[in-house]
């Protein structure tokens, strides 16, 4: 373990996270995407890789090791006896990233005997940054450029999550691109509750941020996602007071979503209050 402590790695993070956003959107503002295909028919693009290494440089001096989507495979018989270490999406949506709707997310995560402990989530293209606390709290600040910046001056422009829900009708949030007859057939069942609901498809990470802030009330995902999709933004869940449960067909919500499996597939899941 990292001789440092929570705080120094959520600065650590914020950091990385704000120097890849940088990058990112160097890229997201130029005509070169360099956009190929994965093995999985995912896109990927010059400013994944350049956001991959800017956060791996800005995590270094933790000592930590880290699992990121644009790394090396790391086999579980290595991994399987970490009890702390890094959790990264360098850019979740890259599909949003290359239609240039603004809605992908930087996303890193320190991962402790399973479960998220810190995570910082920034949408670079919104200028929104979203810093949490698994057992502590989470935070919101707007307009936040990428640049280097401490925790403390950060945090004082913050807001606690979650914010006031007002009197917006009944809101779940779903995925832009993955979709599914579960989901869709989750959310009718909801309408018998809640006649006034409305669904809003979203792209990345941001659905579970929503769902910490308020803005959304629900967040089924009964469609595949990666343990690096979900991790940081899950951390910013839980400081704001909330869960993200394993979701089975024909049960319901079960226990909390793990990481650092064997299979890094997230389980089907559902975030609520």
């Amino acid at each position: 373990m990292s001789a440092h402590g929570k705080e120094d790695l959520l600065q650590l993070a914020v950091s990385a996270t704000l120097a890849a956003g940088a990058k990112i959107l160097e890229v997201y503002d130029s005509d070169d995407f360099d956009v190929s295909v994965k093995g999985d028919g995912s896109p990927l693009t010059r400013a994944d890789r350049l956001a991959h290494d800017a956060i791996v440089r800005g995590l270094a001096a933790s000592g930590l090791p880290v699992l990121s989507e644009e790394g090396r495979s790391i086999a579980y018989e290595e991994r399987k006896g970490w009890n702390s270490f890094w959790m990264v999406d360098p850019l979740d949506g890259t599909k949003e990233f290359v239609k240039r709707n603004g809605e992908f997310t930087v996303n890193v995560a320190l991962i402790e005997a399973g479960a998220p402990a810190l995570g910082v989530v920034y949408a670079p293209a919104r200028k929104v940054l979203y810093v949490g606390r698994a057992g502590g709290e989470s935070r919101v600040v707007r307009n936040q450029s990428p640049g280097d910046v401490s925790l403390a001056e950060l945090e004082a422009r913050a807001d606690v999550l979650p914010l006031p829900r007002g009197n917006r009708v009944f809101q779940v949030v779903g995925s832009r691109s993955h979709g599914s007859e579960e989901t869709a057939a989750y959310v009718e069942g909801l309408r018998k509750e809640h006649p006034d609901l409305e669904m809003l498809g979203i792209g990345s990470s941001l659905k579970l941020c929503m769902v910490a802030e308020g803005a959304a009330d629900v967040y089924p995902r009964f469609a595949p996602t990666m343990e690096w999709d979900t991790a940081a933004a899950h951390a910013v869940v839980l400081g704001a007071g909330k869960r993200v449960l394993e979701w089975r067909a024909g049960e319901g919500a079960q226990g909390p979503v793990v990481y650092n499996k064997a299979d890094l597939l997230n389980p089907w899941f559902i975030v609520l209050d």
